[in-house]
């Protein structure tokens, strides 16, 4: 059995600051029920979305009698058609995630992202699922809005462990092919894996037209490299390991490390996926906050 997490998956002080701010979608999405994202079809609501000449058959009560007596013309007016959202959480549980320095595991810190951006997803109407990213054979938990739903992710994720290799290319891939209608993806990793891959795997849910956030988790001592002593590192996914000083080694390593970041946000950007760099020493709360706040504003101006 798994140890218990030292801090809680979802802590009711959290919940109570940011359950005001509303999870928006940046893209039209595709639901069957009503709800307060934008949708690609029109409908009727009370945002004013455009004019459109009048065809028979067209019913007559949205007919704008003010432009008709301007211009002698029939036109409909428009609106945005609101919809529910599908947003399906991907979890890397890779044996990477388990990195754990001065602030807890890397895995642990995204759980908590994951269970509270469920638990809003689903209080606010929308629907909520959940991936794991491992070399088990792990079951996908859809998504689904009903409240009990909440549950069976709490349930994962208080068992997910970090194990093995990434495959979080591979599942990126099947994800863009199985979730045939439009929907949130957020990502939670650490991004150690095949970069042109993963930028294939952003593209293609992109092509999908799903709307995409990616939590790109960093440990402080991953950034710093403030180790002033020989050190044996290991390779979390595999076997092997190296002894070095990491003085030497250091400009180098930063200079990778710059790129690979600087590559990372780069595609990200050029597919209009949200990116979002996090180290653990940041409270995830905020991180949240921040995110949503973000997101309310794109959705305000697109």
């Amino acid at each position: 059995m798994p140890e218990p997490s030292a801090q809680p998956l979802i802590e009711a002080d959290v919940i109570g600051r940011l359950m005001g701010q509303p999870l928006l979608a940046r893209f039209p999405m595709e639901g069957s029920v009503s709800g307060h994202h934008r949708s690609p079809h029109r409908g009727s609501s009370v945002e004013f979305a455009e004019y459109r000449n009048y065809v028979p058959g067209d019913d007559i009560r949205r007919l704008d009698w003010r432009v008709f007596a301007r211009t002698d013309r029939y036109y409909l007016k428009e609106f945005e058609a609101e919809t529910n959202l599908r947003c399906y959480v991907v979890l890397d549980c890779s044996g990477s995630m388990g990195f754990t320095g001065e602030h807890g595991s890397r895995l642990d810190y995204a759980k908590r992202i994951a269970a509270t951006l469920s638990y809003l997803i689903i209080n606010q109407g929308d629907a909520a699922g959940l991936l794991h990213v491992t070399d088990k054979s792990e079951p996908e938990i859809p998504p689904r809005r009903n409240a009990s739903h909440l549950q069976v992710i709490l349930d994962a994720l208080g068992k997910a462990q970090s194990n093995g290799g990434t495959h979080l290319v591979p599942m990126l891939h099947e994800l863009a092919e199985k979730a045939r209608r439009r929907a949130l993806v957020v990502i939670l990793s650490d991004c150690f894996c095949n970069g042109e891959g993963l930028r294939d795997a952003l593209q293609h849910l992109r092509y999908q037209k799903h709307d995409l956030a990616l939590f790109h988790l960093l440990d402080p001592l991953e950034l710093d490299f403030e180790f002033d002593r020989p050190v044996r590192f290991v390779d979390m996914e595999g076997s092997q390991s190296i002894v070095t000083e990491p003085a030497t080694v250091r400009a180098e390593y930063q200079a990778q490390l710059k790129h690979f970041l600087e590559k990372l946000r780069h595609d990200c950007h050029e597919f209009n996926a949200d990116y979002r760099r996090v180290t653990t020493d940041q409270t995830y709360d905020q991180v949240l906050a921040d995110f949503l706040a973000d997101r309310a504003r794109q959705a305000t101006r697109s």
